[in-house]
C-alpha cells in the first residue's frame, strides 16, 4: 500500500509567553523565531518549515493574543484571527505551570467561533513547559485542559527538553490534507535575511530592559553590504568571501527610552551589539560588522503612518 504524503499549515496560538517561539524552533530544529522572557516578543506570523519523509508541516508562530492597549496590539490580534481562518490545524498552547486564565478564555472563544465555519481547522491542545511541573500536577492540568478545550487531541510537551516533539508533529501531520510538499526540503523558513537580522537585534535589545520598554522597541535593517575582511571599502570582494556590514535603526518611542537602550557611556548598546552580532554571524556563517543607531519615533505604536513605516 502506497503511503500518502500530507502537507499544510499549523498556527501556534496562545497568550503571551507560553512558549510558542521556543516550540517553533524545537520543531524546525533551528532558530527561526526569537525568544525572550518578555511578553509579546513575536510580532509577525513567522513561518517555520518542517520537511519529513511523509509530510511537510508549515508552522505559523503567531503573536501572543492579549487585550490590546495600542493600535499595534489591535493589529497583532487581527493578524492572529486572519491566520486562524487560513490554516489546517490550530495548536492551542497552554503552559503546564500556569492555571487557565482570562487570556486563554479569550482565545478559546475565538476558536469556538471558528468551529462554526464551513472550513474549520482541527484543534490540538499543546500543554507546554511540562518540565516545570510534577507528574501529579501535569495529570491534573491535562484533565483541566480536556474540560476547557474542545480539541481533537491533547499533547503534553517540553520544547526546552525536546520531550514529545516528534509525537506532537505526528499528531499535527495526521490532521493535514493529502498533498505534495509546498516548499523545498532544505528550506527552514519563509523569513527574509533582513527580517531575521532585525529580529536578532530586537532579541538582543530585549535582554534586561524594564517591563515597559519591550513593547516600544522596533528594528529596521537599513543596509547590508559586503566588504573585504580588512575593511577596505575600495577592495574588490568575491561574493560570499567578505564580511557583511549591517546597518540597522533601533526605534524607541521617547527620548528617555533612548537613554535606557544606549546606557551610560554607551555600555548597554555595546552589549546589545555584541549579542546581536554573534547571532547574525551564526545565521550568515561569516564575519559581521554591525552598526546600530538608536532613534526616536514618537508614540509609534499608536501612529498608523509610523506603524506602516516600521512594517506593521
Amino acid at each position: 500500500m502506497e503511503t500518502v504524503h500530507r502537507s499544510g499549515f499549523v498556527a501556534l496560538v496562545g497568550r503571551p509567553n507560553v512558549g510558542k517561539s521556543t516550540l517553533t524552533n524545537a520543531m524546525v530544529g533551528d532558530k527561526v523565531a526569537i525568544t525572550s522572557s518578555k511578553p509579546q516578543t513575536t510580532r509577525r506570523a513567522i513561518r517555520g518549515i518542517v520537511s519529513r519523509e511523509h509530510d511537510q508541516i508549515i508552522i505559523v508562530d503567531t503573536p501572543g493574543v492579549h487585550r490590546p492597549r495600542t493600535l499595534l496590539g489591535k493589529r497583532l490580534n487581527d493578524l492572529v484571527r486572519e491566520t486562524l481562518a487560513e490554516v489546517d490545524v490550530v495548536g492551542f498552547c497552554l503552559p503546564a505551570d500556569q492555571k487557565i486564565g482570562p487570556g486563554d478564555r479569550f482565545i478559546a472563544e475565538d476558536l469556538r467561533q471558528l468551529r462554526g465555519n464551513r472550513r474549520s481547522p482541527a484543534i490540538v491542545a499543546i500543554v507546554t513547559k511540562v518540565d516545570l511541573v510534577s507528574r501529579d500536577e501535569l495529570a491534573a492540568h491535562l484533565m483541566e485542559v480536556e474540560r476547557f478545550v474542545n480539541a481533537e487531541d491533547i499533547v503534553p510537551i517540553s520544547a526546552l527538553e525536546g520531550e514529545q516533539i516528534d509525537v506532537l508533529m505526528d499528531v499535527i501531520a495526521s490532521h493535514l490534507p493529502e498533498g505534495p510538499a509546498l516548499y523545498p526540503d532544505d528550506q527552514l523558513t519563509e523569513e527574509s535575511v533582513s527580517d531575521r537580522i532585525a529580529e536578532l537585534v530586537r532579541e538582543a535589545a530585549l535582554e534586561g530592559v524594564r517591563d515597559e520598554l519591550p513593547h516600544s522597541l522596533a528594528v529596521v535593517v537599513e543596509e547590508i553590504v559586503e566588504e573585504s575582511l580588512d575593511g577596505d571599502p575600495f577592495a574588490e570582494v568575491a561574493p560570499g568571501e567578505g564580511r557583511l556590514v549591517v546597518r540597522v535603526s533601533l526605534f524607541v518611542e521617547r527620548d528617555s527610552q533612548k537613554g535606557i537602550v544606549i546606557g551610560r557611556g554607551g555600555k548597554r548598546l555595546k552589549q546589545v551589539g555584541t549579542r546581536a552580532r554573534r547571532g547574525i554571524r551564526d545565521l550568515m556563517g561569516r564575519p559581521v560588522h554591525l552598526d546600530i543607531r538608536v532613534k526616536v519615533a514618537k508614540d509609534w505604536q499608536r501612529d498608523p503612518k509610523q506603524l506602516g513605516r516600521l512594517g506593521f
